[in-house]
């Protein structure tokens, strides 16, 4: 392909230059990367790096004529703006744009491992991670009893520095995305919701930007913490009566990155996961990551940056399924047989071989 520019957030930036670096460079292309601002260090540890903000060096990367392709990760707003600019020269671009990733808790699912497990999906990494589970439907019938219990499990997570062997969350990356989580913790209670818990700063933890994990009830889909990807450890609980209302609120979105299913039942499993408006969906689990599998979604990630096979081939169109003991996904089945089939037309048709 040639230059391949790369642009990496600053949540993941050591996992990220490896997800950007790894094909191009078993292809033979030369990648120009540049680090966020916010984490650069890490990064710069690995090679010499193109660095700076992303209005300055990130744009002219992304119009240099020398650019093959262009390969980021980002808000969708950013990522709309580098569509725009690689478009005036046909280069190709790969993204991955975010997402407001909902979790379904049926009814029947066991709840201990739900509650923990759809936690997790909002808390890890202090909710600074693409496919946060910010969203929560739960059924009706147990909707209080898992909604005290997020609370508890919130209440009981321990916010401190990283650094220290006891934390389970640490502080956001910066004062600006502090204020940012803080901004839609305020918009949340002026639109209605109520705490449930956390929504509040330790200023004790000592020295950084921590947010204590909050979760919100009474939400509407229509509230900005249900729409707005807030990357912070804040996260909507609702309840829903049906399968079909889960779907049709858990597909209001912009996004289709990822989803998350909680069920004993395998037919309401595969029916949510069919339906589901997501590139990646997790049955009984979730944040579990296999690099082999595709990585991307529908909707606004549709340009998707991927693992595994290369998104201009099979696997534009499949979605990867995984649950709590396999990554199930469609493409390493379709590319399995293309090959068993290309190995048996070539055993068997008259073709002259060198």
């Amino acid at each position: 392909m040639g230059l391949v520019r790369a642009i990496i957030p600053w949540n993941f930036p050591l996992l990220m230059v490896v997800w950007k670096l790894g094909a191009a460079l078993a292809t033979g292309c030369t990648v120009v990367l540049k680090p966020a601002e916010q984490s650069p260090l890490s990064v710069l540890r690995l090679a010499d790096l193109v660095t700076g903000y992303g209005p300055e060096a990130g744009a002219a990367l992304a119009a240099h004529p020398g650019v093959n392709k262009v390969s980021f990760t980002g808000s969708a707003e950013v990522g709309k703006s580098i569509m725009r600019t690689a478009a005036d020269r046909m280069a190709r671009v790969s993204m991955e744009l975010g997402g407001k990733s909902p979790n379904i808790i049926c009814a029947d699912a066991n709840l201990k491992c739900a509650i923990s497990g759809a936690m997790l999906g909002i808390v890890m990494n202090q909710g600074e991670v693409c496919s946060a589970g910010s969203r929560i439907y739960v059924a009706r019938e147990i909707y209080d009893q898992a909604l005290e219990q997020m609370g508890d499990y919130a209440n009981r997570m321990r916010v401190g520095n990283p650094l220290d062997p006891k934390t389970q969350m640490g502080p956001a990356v910066s004062e600006e995305q502090y204020q940012r989580v803080l901004g839609y913790i305020d918009s949340a209670r002026r639109e209605g919701a109520s705490l449930v818990a956390g929504g509040e700063t330790l200023p004790e933890a000592g020295s950084g930007f921590y947010i204590k994990p909050t979760a919100f009830a009474n939400v509407t889909d229509t509230m900005t913490i249900s729409r707005k990807e807030i990357f912070g450890p804040v996260v909507a609980v609702m309840p829903f009566d049906d399968l079909e209302e889960a779907l049709e609120r858990a597909n209001f979105s912009q996004y289709g990155l990822a989803a998350g299913i909680w069920t004993e039942n395998v037919r309401t499993a595969h029916y949510l996961a069919q339906n589901l408006e997501a590139g990646t969906v997790w049955v009984n689990a979730y944040h579990i990551y296999d690099a082999a599998a595709p990585w991307g979604g529908g909707l606004s990630n549709r340009v998707s940056d991927g693992n595994g096979p290369s998104r201009f081939g099979i696997v534009h169109w499949t979605k990867g399924c995984v649950d709590k003991f396999a990554v199930v996904t469609v493409a390493r089945v379709l590319i399995r047989t293309l090959a068993k089939i290309t190995e048996l037309l070539w055993q068997t048709a008259p073709l002259n071989r060198v």
